[in-house]
């Protein structure tokens, strides 16, 4: 494990970088969709939801940031030729990829395993480790011809070390975790690509609250508090980091205010 601490990004960190972000509607995605916008990069935005992704958009073009670009895709259904066709449409559109965000997921259930829903088994699976190997395979072509990518996993604290009840989702993110690394280390010495993994732990976001209904929201950091680590590995700073797991130093960021 890793983490960054005081991480300062210039403004100009992502300039005229090509970066797509996945689960880009909401949440973790959609602040560093906005984030990498606001430092330069030209972010495609790919998400189930196409009015949440135009209210996205707009933010980013209200600010004066560069145009994004928006592919909605539905993870769940999508076959690897769904894959093939957004490559091909990067490809014509930027030329090129310099940065990849695998940041959609599908929590599915709390359940144990002798009782898992087999349909929701391999929902969540698809989504959260087979997805991102599909999208990862169509887009590294593309990401071979950029002089300075970086690829970001999602981790999570239960990818770390199996805990009850968190099945299906679990083991997915630790399957997502172990392709980082495999890529990783496969493209370290031939290529510009970098490959790495943020563990957020607990951010205010439309599943943690499904996770925990329970818990009171406004004690959590918002997305748009944690994106120090998000920017620093997707920017030329962490050129060399690569394998690595990150986690967010909750104590470096402006804390919730107490009411």
């Amino acid at each position: 494990m890793k983490s960054i601490s005081d991480y300062q990004p210039g403004t100009d960190l992502l300039h005229e970088r090509i970066i797509l972000v996945t689960g880009a509607s909401s949440g973790i995605g959609a602040a560093a969709a906005k984030a990498f916008a606001a430092h330069g990069a030209t972010v495609i935005m790919l998400a189930r939801s196409v009015p949440k992704l135009e209210a996205i958009y707009d933010e980013i073009i209200n600010a004066g940031h560069p145009q994004p670009a928006i592919y909605p895709m539905d993870l769940e259904g999508a076959t690897y030729a769904h894959y093939e066709e957004l490559a091909t449409t990067l490809e014509k559109e930027f030329g090129r990829l310099d940065g990849l965000l695998h940041n959609a997921a599908m929590f599915g259930s709390l359940m144990m395993l002798e009782q898992h829903d087999l349909g929701l088994w391999a929902k969540t699976l698809q989504v959260n480790l087979t997805a991102p190997f599909l999208l990862s395979r169509a887009c590294l072509p593309l990401m071979r011809l950029s002089e300075d990518a970086s690829v970001i996993f999602t981790s999570s604290a239960v990818a770390h070390h199996g805990k009850a009840y968190w099945g299906a989702y679990g083991v997915s993110k630790a399957g997502a975790d172990n392709l980082m690394q495999i890529m990783a280390d496969e493209l370290e010495n031939n290529t510009p690509i970098r490959v790495n993994s943020i563990d957020p732990g607990a951010v205010a976001t439309q599943m943690r609250r499904k996770v925990y209904p329970g818990e009171d929201p406004r004690s959590l950091p918002k997305p748009e508090t944690i994106m120090a680590t998000y920017l620093y590995l997707m920017g030329p700073d962490s050129k060399g980091e690569t394998g690595h797991i990150f986690t967010i130093d909750k104590q470096k960021i402006p804390q919730p205010a107490k009411e």
